[in-house]
């Protein structure tokens, strides 16, 4: 049994199902595809669902892979246990109806006992208790020990998720202290799992049966199989070590923790679990990022930046208080990249992205720290010792401040959390989330009615050179079902063998048109493809009957055509642009394009300045100037990124790509429409820029007629203001800065009008002092004097007055303002503004407050502030001891 690294065991995995003529794929992206039931990928079978319900063909009947996964429900068990850990590989191997359990059972226990050379005593297995199919296959085609193969019932070796397809399962496991014996009995076995003496490592998935809605098992007519086996635990047994944090690759990241914080791993039970957390959590925020996830409040962006800032935390509590996560990305970097290259040409981007989350976490932690001294000032108060849950929460969801923080703060003044109320918000939140993922069936492919099409129908674009054909109709559907006809008045969907109509995709929206022969006329109001690739028209019936198997035309709407091929291949001139003013780190994060306008999200720290959006605008029409030719070449996609091709971010791409190339200036992978040459693109003109989430920008922008259309709406807007100002358009200008000099003056003359009014309310008022409780007040009403100047009166008629009190309101529309002063002498007599003023302005539908010596307070109810001034003695009375 050797000692193999992580990396080495991954390989030798894919290598040896490489020779079982599997065809090997790289991992697929953390973010699942045409799937509403993930947040991210979480299982290795998961990316391959629509193969195994049979919605798309697989690339090959047999396929082998090792798969990124991200699980967080055991988020709070990191660090604490031997083999939690939010990020994990997941080795697999599958069979679409070729091989079963005669072929996989006899290889995984050649892999195992032959090329990880693990001895056949420190190995046990499990099959379900009524798969004899199974037991035999393992003991007559195979050297294992009979006694180490134990019947478990459906609980241990059954794999079901309600219905669908469904079956036995048969796992292998590693016994860490073989010195004890031989386990005897299924009661022992389990036992000994439950002790962490015995360790699952890899499970075979015998899907063979379709459970109906009844509960029946129904036989498959091609079974499958969906085996996986977690990278990092295997390499733990095979490096006998008893925790993950110990395997090779990840303990090199944990090291680089430990001298990055100057914590030592054994120093004390508590720093070795924020030591761990952060190693985990470091690498699957690396890995996130570089998958083309961003901090959020929500979805999978929330997922990373609870991450992060969870592990930010365990940095303060190891001393940390500056930024430190992004540098121990490069240790991640360092130790994936073989199999993960795409890390190190984003690594600069990943650092990025880390780093300024950090620094956010740095600002709103303190914001929460003020916040948490402000709930104890108020518990103090009230001389109550339970935090209400709902306040923890809101420390928590709103400012990022872990409850163990707050928890652990309280606890020094003697504070408990309601820790119930605290739980119903979680799982309110919980619940929201699980909300907004939707609902889907078996496996988590919706099935809607695109996907009806049989799966050996072929159906060819031929929309990139032609925009008119002739094809016959293969398939319709109406109401959710495939029908042989469509009627006048109907709406349906069309497949024909041929079409000229793009499909939706990649940020470009659907063709319109028309299908038509002699029967019939159907309006095409969009074009989509379903999740197995096949291309659909959705069309309106207009005029006649359609029936399956006619040969009909097919016309693209060609002026809306080119519009959309303008704003498409204007997005690739500016993606270029972008990159030449801001930097490399720009990559796409999204797009769409219509035929009215585009609009192209990028991820960038910040928002643009008016001179860069110039300079991005300037480059795009330069290039556009230049009548550059458009070229198209289909190649490999290693070719493609020898060439400089830029990919999208975070897509899989099939082996054969198509390039769109724009003279030496932009090179794409690109499967959309595009102009012959740059100058159909006419104009372009940027109408914003704007941020969409934390590092992600959106520009929109116009061309051709649209962006004509534009600057002609510009200009009569502003011969509409010239005829305003009477003057002409060159002398707008001039008028307007005269205008401003003239409103400024007119302006000194309403100061020195207030002020005549405010001396001459400073007399009247004087003249009117009270006296409460020892106390010489001023209080009235003035009309029409904002907060400015109602604030420089009682300024006057304090200094007037000496010692006391002024309390003044004034409305001015449907608004009420308040203002208090006072004295010392007042102060000490017990009068307080902010007090008073909250009073006052809560008769008037207001509220408000402030110091002793000064408050302010708004309201809404300018009928009641008489009500309000005549009642400020009555309130001192009360007020004042």
């Amino acid at each position: 049994m050797e000692n193999l690294g992580l990396n080495e065991i991954r390989e030798s995995f894919l290598t040896f199902f490489e020779g079982k003529e599997h065809l090997r794929l790289e991992s697929f992206p953390l973010v699942p595809k045409n799937d509403n039931s993930l947040l991210l990928v979480n299982a290795g079978m998961q990316p391959l669902k629509s193969y195994f319900t049979g919605i798309q063909t697989p690339p090959s009947v047999r396929i082998t892979d090792c798969q990124k996964c991200i699980r967080t429900g055991d988020i709070e068990n990191v660090g604490k246990t031997s083999r939690h850990g939010t990020f994990f590989e997941m080795l697999g191997n599958f069979s679409f109806g070729d091989y079963f359990k005669q072929e996989i059972i006899p290889w995984a226990w050649e892999y195992v006992t032959e090329v990880l050379n693990i001895p056949k005593e420190m190995l046990y297995v499990t099959v379900y208790l009524e798969d004899d199919e199974a037991f035999n296959v393992w003991n007559k085609n195979t050297n294992i020990d009979p006694l180490h193969i134990f019947k478990l019932g459906k609980e241990e070796n059954f794999w079901e998720i309600g219905q669908g397809p469904c079956g036995p399962s048969s796992e292998i496991h590693f016994d860490r202290n073989v010195k004890l014996g031989r386990i005897k009995t299924s009661e022992e076995f389990i036992e000994a799992g439950n002790e962490d003496r015995i360790i699952e490592f890899w499970n075979l998935v015998f899907t063979q049966f379709d459970k109906d809605e009844k509960g029946n098992y129904n036989k498959l007519k091609n079974p499958n199989i969906d085996t996986g086996m977690g990278l990092e635990r295997i390499s733990a047994i095979m490096q006998g070590t008893d925790s993950i944090f110990e395997v090779d690759t990840i303990k090199n990241i944990l090291n680089e923790v430990s001298r990055v914080t100057g914590a030592k791993c054994g120093e004390s039970p508590a720093s070795d679990v924020s030591l761990k957390i952060i190693t985990d959590h470091v690498r699957s925020t690396t890995f996130m990022i570089s998958d083309g996830i961003l901090p959020s409040n929500e979805g999978r962006g929330y997922v990373l930046r609870r991450l992060i800032r969870r592990a930010a935390r365990h940095g303060r509590l190891l001393g940390i208080k500056n930024t430190f996560l992004y540098e121990l990305c490069d240790m991640v970097i360092k130790n994936s990249c073989v199999a993960y290259p795409e890390l190190s040409e984003k690594s600069s981007y990943i650092k990025k992205v880390v780093k300024i989350e950090e620094e956010r976490f740095l600002e709103t932690i303190d914001s929460g720290m003020d916040i948490l001294k402000g709930y104890i000032e108020e518990l103090g108060v009230n001389n109550d010792k339970i935090l209400g849950g709902d306040k923890a929460f809101k420390l928590y969801d709103t400012y990022g401040f872990p409850y163990e923080l707050t928890e652990e703060i309280l606890e020094d003044v003697g504070i408990k959390i309601d820790l119930k109320e605290f739980n119903t918000e979680m799982q309110n939140q919980r619940q929201m989330a699980r909300d907004a993922r939707g609902h889907s069936d078996y496996m988590g492919n919706a099935d809607n009615v695109l996907n009806l099409i049989p799966k050996d129908i072929e159906i060819k674009f031929e929309g990139y050179d032609k925009t008119e054909l002739f094809s016959k109709v293969k398939v319709l559907i109406s109401e959710g079902e495939i029908v042989t006809e469509l009627s006048k008045g109907s709406k349906g969907i069309i497949v024909t063998e041929v079409t000229p109509f793009y499909a939706e995709m990649g940020g470009q929206i659907g063709d319109k048109g028309i299908i038509f022969n002699d029967n019939f006329k159907a309006e095409v109001y969009d074009c989509k493809k379903n999740i197995s690739g096949k291309i659909v028209h959705l069309v309106k019936m207009i005029d006649g009957k359609l029936l399956a198997g006619e040969l009909v035309t097919l016309k693209v709407n060609e002026d809306r055509r080119n519009e959309i091929c303008r704003n498409h291949s204007a997005t690739h001139l500016l993606q270029e642009a972008l990159k030449k003013v801001l930097g490399d780190h720009v990559h796409q994060s999204g797009s769409y394009v219509n035929e009215d306008r585009l609009r192209f999200d990028f991820t960038h720290f910040s928002a643009l300045t008016e001179m860069e959006v110039i300079k991005v605008q300037k480059i795009v029409n330069d290039n556009i100037l230049k009548a550059y030719t458009v070229n198209t070449s289909v190649m490999t996609i290693e070719k493609a990124k020898e060439s400089g091709a830029i990919a999208l971010f975070d897509e899989k791409y099939k082996n054969d790509v198509r390039v769109v190339s724009i003279g030496e200036f932009s090179k794409e992978l690109c499967g959309g429409t595009h102009v012959k040459n740059t100058g159909e693109i006419g104009l372009f003109k940027i109408l914003s820029e704007s941020g969409v989430a934390a590092g992600v920008r959106r520009i929109e922008a116009i061309t051709g007629i649209n962006s004509i259309e534009f600057l002609e709406d510009k200009n009569n807007q502003l011969k509409d203001i010239a005829s305003t100002l009477k003057c002409s358009e060159k002398d707008i200008i001039n008028k307007l800065q005269i205008q401003l000099v003239e409103l400024k003056d007119k302006e000194k003359e309403i100061i020195l009008l207030k002020g005549k009014l405010a001396s001459s309310s400073v007399d009247e008022m004087l003249n009117n002092v009270k006296e409460v409780k020892g106390v010489k007040v001023i209080c009235g009403t003035v009309r029409n004097m904002d907060s400015d100047a109602l604030r420089d009166l009682a300024d006057k008629l304090r200094d007037k007055l000496g010692d006391g009190l002024v309390v003044l309101g004034s409305s001015v529309g449907d608004k009420v303002q308040f203002i208090a002063m006072a004295s010392k002498s007042a102060i000490d007599k017990g009068i307080h503004c902010g007090k008073i003023i909250k009073e006052v302005a809560m008769i008037a539908g207001g509220g408000g407050g402030g110091r002793p010596n000064m408050a302010e307070a708004g309201g809404k109810l300018p009928d009641k502030l008489d009500e309000a001034i005549e009642n400020v003695c009555s309130i001192i009375e009360r007020l004042v001891k």
